[in-house]
């Protein structure tokens, strides 16, 4: 694992790291802090990385300055809930809720953890419903049902049946997830991605590819809400 600067304004840093895994060079960058990660074959010379890098640095700059920065949650911000910004403000209330259009926090506490616990228990209730949907349709029955808040996946259903989702997808619009809680349901009947798996996707939710793009696009957004506890 090692470090290098490209030079320029601004300049960027850089951490390079040889896989055995790797078979070619690999440029990424992180889309929940930006950071930036050239990996290169075990065997290749990190002069080769740094000419790779340098060839990309258009690209690079390009996509570092079209990244939205994240954003801290506070009273005056506003936030995604259901696919909606809406504003965080004051209420009257010693707990959270949401109220016309807004979410109305306690003035006598940090706003961070009153909005995450809120998003959270709103989180877990949709997506009890929809996989309760979902699964009732199939006749298929899961065993439990956690929140978590997972960067990796929006979801998963181990073999023993337990469902996981994050609860970040409350902040996206309900329709997308609707298709997360059927994505995952529908690995109650298959525990693969076969063909055979996204018919049974494409039964519960006909039109799941719409609602997976959206994800692509945006999902990385819904990671840069930070709620500083």
């Amino acid at each position: 694992m090692g470090r290098h600067t490209l030079e320029g304004n601004p300049p960027i840093e850089v951490t390079l790291r040889h896989s055995a895994r790797a078979k070619r060079l690999s440029l990424r960058v992180s889309r929940l802090d930006g950071r930036v990660t050239l990996t290169l074959p075990r065997r290749a010379p990190a002069r080769e990385g740094i000419a790779f890098l340098r060839a990309k640095e258009t690209w690079l700059r390009g996509h570092l300055q079209n990244m939205r920065p994240a954003m801290a949650v506070g009273v005056g911000q506003s936030i995604p809930f259901q696919g909606r910004d809406t504003p965080i403000v004051i209420g009257k209330d010693r707990r959270a809720r949401l109220a016309e259009d807004q979410i109305e926090i306690s003035g006598s506490a940090p706003a961070a953890p009153q909005v995450k616990a809120l998003l959270r228990h709103s989180a877990r209730d949709a997506l009890a419903q929809a996989s309760d949907r979902h699964a009732q349709r199939l006749g298929r029955a899961y065993t439990r049902l956690s929140i978590r808040d997972t960067r990796s996946r929006w979801g998963s259903c181990s073999a023993a049946g337990v469902l996981m989702y994050s609860w970040r997808l409350i902040m996206a619009p309900p329709e997308v997830l609707d298709y997360v809680a059927a994505h995952e349901v529908a690995h109650l009947v298959e525990m693969n991605h076969q063909p055979a798996f996204w018919t049974i996707v494409a039964q519960l939710c006909p039109d799941y590819e719409n609602h997976r793009q959206w994800l692509r696009e945006n999902g990385d957004q819904l990671h840069r809400v930070i709620f500083n506890d």
